[in-house]
């Protein structure tokens, strides 16, 4: 396994200082933000998309410092109802990807609205009352399989491998069946990127959703959640307080080992392994309480000490 970061986790730092941070933290690669949720501080999409010197010295400043660029993360709403920028954001970041030779792009599966007349996102988390049935039909069969099944020959044309969604709250896609029923539908293009951190305040388990997902395990973001038990006791893990008021809240995004100690993340590594992936573990840091840089140190010397490196060399002794 390889080790880096999401480049949003060092937004407010410029580009040769991301960079330099993670030469000095002991990174070997970085996951850059291109567009969506991200205001995308250390990659142009626009200038990138036309300007093949722009992309090159993009490269350039990854390979002089001994660093791969380890995906691209389009994270967004790519269905938006009446935001078709995302949409255009994740088919450019695509383009882009088969520019500059980088096969796996991260991403949501987005979330269309509840029917053609509605123009709000809807996630549907219940089965009753009945006209939830009629939400879920009209997203799966009218928009998001043919969303994907465009994109998925987009990603064709362009020599992008991989299209790694996020199991995500407000998302179509957003745990393991939903992840199956979509590749199912769309075909092999289609993965995880398998993120514990929502899956904890989602109520499943990341340990044998990895299990689960096998050979559909595209990519692997570290990010860890702190399950607030006094709160979740009266409102739940259905939780929309402020993300900034983490006292008040039933689940938090922190800082690595500040939810889950360095047990379960060896846990998690090793279960990787035996669902057969051995790629990239990308630290996502989005903890609000803690400096940034401290942040992404710790959960760098936590992964550091935990995760498998070099390849297995056991063997059976003959008799």
């Amino acid at each position: 396994m390889k080790l880096g970061f999401v480049s949003d986790s060092l937004g407010g730092m410029s580009f040769e200082a991301m960079l330099d941070n993670a030469v000095r933290m002991g990174a070997s690669g970085v996951e850059v933000n291109t567009c969506g949720w991200s205001t995308a501080p250390h990659f142009d999409l626009a200038e990138m998309l036309k300007d093949k010197a722009a992309r090159e010295a993009f490269k350039t400043a990854f390979a002089d410092r001994g660093l791969e660029i380890i995906a691209f993360n389009a994270n967004g709403n790519p269905m938006h109802p009446t935001d078709p920028a995302q949409g255009e954001g994740l088919k450019n970041t695509i383009r882009v990807a088969g520019e500059m030779g980088i096969k796996t792009v991260c991403t949501m599966s987005g979330l269309p609205a509840g029917n053609a007349n509605d123009t709000m996102p809807n996630w549907v988390v219940a089965s009753w009352p009945p006209e939830t049935q009629d939400i879920l039909r009209y997203q799966w069969e009218e928009k998001l399989i043919p969303f994907w099944t465009e994109i998925a020959g987009l990603a064709r044309e362009h020599g992008v491998e991989r299209i790694a969604l996020e199991l995500h709250g407000n998302q179509c896609v957003y745990n393991v069946p939903s992840l199956w029923k979509l590749r199912e539908a769309v075909g092999p293009v289609i993965g995880a990127n398998l993120d514990p951190s929502h899956l904890f305040w989602m109520g499943a388990d990341p340990l044998v959703a990895a299990e689960a997902l096998g050979e559909a395990i595209y990519h692997v973001h570290a990010k860890d959640t702190m399950l607030n038990a006094p709160v979740q006791a009266t409102t739940s893990l259905l939780e929309n307080g402020s993300l900034m008021d983490i006292p008040a809240r039933s689940w938090s995004y922190v800082t690595l080992g500040f939810g889950h100690g360095e047990e379960w993340w060896r846990q998690f590594c090793y279960r990787l392994k035996m669902a057969g992936y051995d790629g990239w573990l990308s630290i996502e840091h989005e903890d609000v309480l803690l400096n940034s840089l401290e942040g992404l140190e710790k959960s760098v010397a936590l992964m550091q000490g935990v995760m498998p490196v070099a390849p297995t060399d056991f063997e059976l002794q003959g008799i």
